[in-house]
């Protein structure tokens, strides 16, 4: 194994744009959780979103209208738990899981004739002064402007959950519908604002993975990502903060995977692609040891079904 072949510097920038699909997805979840709802359809969304941002991008050649197609499919997906859960009152787990299914399936059906298919280019951000810099100008200054939207979001839902009106408004539903109910707040389209922005989201981290982590079409790319949102949000006791480290914790491990594998590691490759999942939600559980703290930092109503006549 030919260890000198992996560059430190590529290594955390490429951990950067793992990262970053995850990291949007995980945190439409924080917000829609925070609300009092649980989707576990973000998978589903996610691969809409890569096959609505690759379709659209193909066709109009160009990829920014691709990702606001991507975030339009995963808020319609939404829109569809939503109704179902809010108003038709179904049972947000099975109806997450079928969301999940069925956005698996509609995608392949979607995605068939676009199999093989190149996207337009998305060009990075180039600032000449800051690229210039040393090391850290490969690190932190020479990426698309998706990565950096991503950070800018950890910073805006951290303001907007702990400083802002509305977002007190959204943990009162989450925590107590029925006494935000009391309070004339209207939960159920609070809560729909809240789902509907999650879906934008996971649709949007779904066209990055068919615009410019992996820039084609494949069935089933998204590979399980949906899942891993859902096991940071929680395992980062619903704090964008810790979100950010642990999406970025798997980002590091998956390249870091791809990079033994292309220095000849003498290991199975099956277990190397295991290794992101495993090491990520080891050191989450870890960081979230403390349960009664995480517990505290759950929504009170998560999962749990609200009626106006209640």
């Amino acid at each position: 194994m030919d260890l000198s072949s992996i560059d430190p510097i590529s290594l955390i920038a490429s951990l950067m744009i793992a990262a970053t699909p995850i990291l949007l997805a995980g945190l439409g979840e924080l917000v829609v959780e925070k609300s009092g709802v649980l989707n576990l359809g973000v998978e589903g969304m996610m691969i809409i979103g890569a096959i609505a941002g690759f379709a659209m991008a193909v066709e109009t050649e160009n990829p920014y209208l691709g990702m606001l197609a991507a975030m339009g499919a995963g808020a319609v997906l939404a829109l569809l738990f939503g109704i179902l859960t809010q108003y038709l009152l179904s049972n947000q787990v099975a109806t997450g899981l079928a969301l999940t299914l069925f956005g698996l399936g509609l995608a392949a059906l979607l995605g068939h004739s676009y199999t093989g298919l190149k996207p337009p280019a998305v060009a990075k951000l180039d600032i000449a002064f800051l690229t210039d810099i040393p090391v850290l100008g490969r690190i932190l200054f020479n990426h698309d402007a998706v990565v950096y939207f991503s950070i800018f979001m950890v910073v805006a839902l951290w303001w907007f959950l702990n400083r802002s009106r509305a977002g007190l408004v959204l943990r009162a539903v989450g925590e107590s519908h029925d006494a935000a109910h009391s309070l004339g707040y209207n939960v159920v389209m609070i809560r729909m604002g809240a789902i509907m922005f999650g879906g934008a989201m996971a649709g949007l981290g779904g066209a990055y993975f068919s615009l410019i982590r992996v820039p084609q079409w494949t069935e089933g790319m998204t590979a399980g990502a949906g899942w891993i949102a859902l096991a940071l949000v929680v395992f980062a006791s619903w704090k964008p903060g810790r979100l950010l480290i642990g999406a970025y914790l798997f980002g590091g491990i998956s390249v870091l995977e791809i990079n033994l594998q292309i220095a000849g590691a003498g290991i199975s490759p099956a277990y190397l692609k295991m290794t992101p999942y495993l090491v990520t939600i080891i050191v989450l559980v870890i960081m979230s040891s403390d349960r009664r703290r995480a517990s505290l930092n759950a929504p009170a109503s998560l999962g749990r079904s609200f009626h106006a006549s209640h």
